[in-house]
């Protein structure tokens, strides 16, 4: 049966690749939502040393693009430093996939998205990156609003941001009940690990 997948993006969804929870972890980032159909959650163990990715594994829901593009970055990144790490994109996981079918390229963009997140997560817990509004933000775009199928930043969920120290007060407007808990969720879950106090309130 034609497909339009790689014999590389079956092979992944039939036998993915570091799949499952790494309790050690030092990083976790989260990307997509599953209302939407598509999210993954990264988790790194870093060797601090030598700054390379000693150990990588995910968790994913969606579709089979989305399963094989999750474990493709975790196996492309595993050995190598956080430098080669930041500089991969979207387009270098298709091809390392033998290419996608263009509809699912948002899932590389996923995967590519998460990976860069939970970078930034490592920068500022090593004092490489100050908590700021912009900061905060481009964690947020990680997580997309199930009505909107947009960020959480550009769908407007988003209503305010205010910073002192490490204490973070978000306010959110949620227009749907229905996925209200799933975002807040989401929201919290992407300061794991980080030395931040989040405070979430709802307009």
């Amino acid at each position: 049966m034609k497909t339009g997948y790689s014999l590389k993006v079956k092979e992944l969804f039939m036998q993915p690749k570091n799949a499952g929870v790494m309790e050690d972890a030092d990083i976790t980032a989260i990307a997509g939502s599953v209302a939407c159909g598509d999210m993954l959650k990264l988790y790194l163990k870093i060797d601090r040393e030598n700054e390379t990715i000693e150990r990588v594994t995910f968790e994913s829901y969606g579709c089979v693009a989305n399963i094989a593009t999750s474990s493709m970055i975790t196996e492309m990144i595993r050995g190598k430093t956080l430098e080669y790490a930041r500089e991969l994109t979207f387009r270098d996981e298709i091809t390392a996939l033998g290419g996608l079918p263009k509809i699912k390229y948002h899932c590389a963009v996923l995967a590519v998205q998460a990976l860069k997140i939970a970078l930034n997560k490592w920068d500022y817990m090593n004092g490489k990156k100050d908590l700021t509004e912009d900061f905060v933000k481009t964690l947020l775009r990680g997580i997309l609003d199930p009505s909107t199928d947009k960020d959480l930043i550009n769908s407007g969920t988003v209503k305010k941001i205010e910073i002192s120290g490490r204490n973070l007060n978000l306010l959110l407007h949620i227009s749907s009940e229905e996925h209200r808990e799933e975002i807040l969720s989401n929201v919290e879950e992407v300061f794991e690990k980080m030395d931040v106090n989040v405070e979430i309130k709802e307009e």
